[in-house]
């Protein structure tokens, strides 16, 4: 395991969402696959009866993702009281992208007007992007190399699902081809930001956490925009067996994660949520869930839950953000609210 990252400085300032208007329910897929699923033999209702994934959003087709996240971002800026000039640094995670290059980021510094000055760059590591741009940011800061980072991402479930939706209706589609791709259909669209910089009134101390990789599973789930393909069983057994070591060894250096205030996961399915839960000893009542609302949003779904979250946090409160991502790996942070 990685050692131990601690920051002296960092705080989050604020932390924003944006809904996609959109409502696809469940029961909307389960009528398009209807007939897959009786040819192939599968029981309609699996996306909420057994994901717990009652419905997930979509943009409007016109809206792109650097759109999305640039909408957070401004959002972010508001809530913090920063001016777009004021920003050292933007980093966007989005997984979605339309196109190799550009980055991201390039658009979302334009959209939002931010300085010449302003470093901005694109990182990806599937849902983990966002907690690990955290932690770069907050290295940064330590460092004194800026005063104020920006955190976007945008995500969109739209294509994916629709394509995914479109190759099951096929009448050569199998039974194997309906688990593989069925959590292409967990997938939200959603986005969310943050502010960092350090010390000043009302901020959330940002104390670092610790990272594990476990890549010899970097096939379990490989995507695009038009196909996503998932081994769930082996991907959920491997990521519940990283968490557990990434938790179990931040315990043994000294981490008190044991007894926090509220945990906010990385917004998988009921099944994932559950036996995480019950893996790491964690009170399944401090955690909140968007999952069944919104899906499985990426990267940004621990910025949002966190977003969604914050109006029930007190002053003191002590955050655990904890992600496992395709690849594998796992990142968990602490954040005193």
């Amino acid at each position: 395991m990685s050692s131990p990252v601690t920051f002296a400085r960092s705080h989050v300032w604020s932390v924003s969402h944006v809904d996609a208007p959109e409502v696809v329910t469940s029961a909307w897929i389960d009528e398009q696959l209807s007939e897959t699923y009786e040819r192939v033999g599968v029981r309609p209702g699996l996306l909420e009866s057994v994901a717990g994934i009652k419905a997930r959003r979509w943009w409007p087709e016109d809206v792109t993702f650097d759109d999305a996240a640039a909408r957070a971002g401004a959002l972010a800026l508001e809530q913090a009281g920063v001016a777009p000039g004021e920003v050292d640094l933007l980093i966007s995670t989005s997984v979605c992208k339309h196109h190799l290059e550009p980055s991201i980021a390039c658009a979302v510094h334009n959209r939002l007007g931010l300085s010449p000055n302003a470093m901005n760059f694109d990182l990806g590591n599937a849902c983990l992007g966002f907690i690990n741009a955290m932690t770069i940011a907050s290295s940064m800061i330590d460092a004194g190399q800026v005063k104020v980072v920006l955190i976007v991402d945008g995500e969109g479930s739209r294509q994916p699902q629709t394509q995914t939706i479109a190759r099951l209706q096929d009448p050569s589609s199998t039974l194997t081809d309906v688990f593989d791709q069925f959590a292409s259909l967990t997938l939200g669209s959603g986005a969310a930001a943050m502010v960092m910089g350090g010390p000043k009134p009302g901020s959330h101390q940002f104390l670092g956490g610790v990272t594990r990789a476990a890549t010899k599973y970097h096939d379990l789930c490989v995507g695009d925009l038009d196909e996503m393909r998932t081994d769930t069983a082996a991907l959920l057994e491997s990521g519940l067996d990283l968490a557990e070591a990434t938790f179990n060894d931040a315990l043994a250096e000294g981490w008190q994660w044991s007894n926090c205030d509220t945990y906010i996961l990385h917004q998988v399915s009921a099944v994932h949520t559950t036996k995480l839960c019950e893996l790491l000893s964690i009170d399944a009542a401090r955690v909140p869930l968007t999952y069944p609302e919104f899906g499985n949003i990426g990267p940004a779904a621990v910025p949002y839950t966190l977003s969604v979250t914050a109006d029930r946090l007190s002053t003191g409160d002590r955050v655990l953000l904890m992600g496992i991502g395709s690849g594998l790996n796992c990142s968990v942070a602490e954040l005193v609210w």
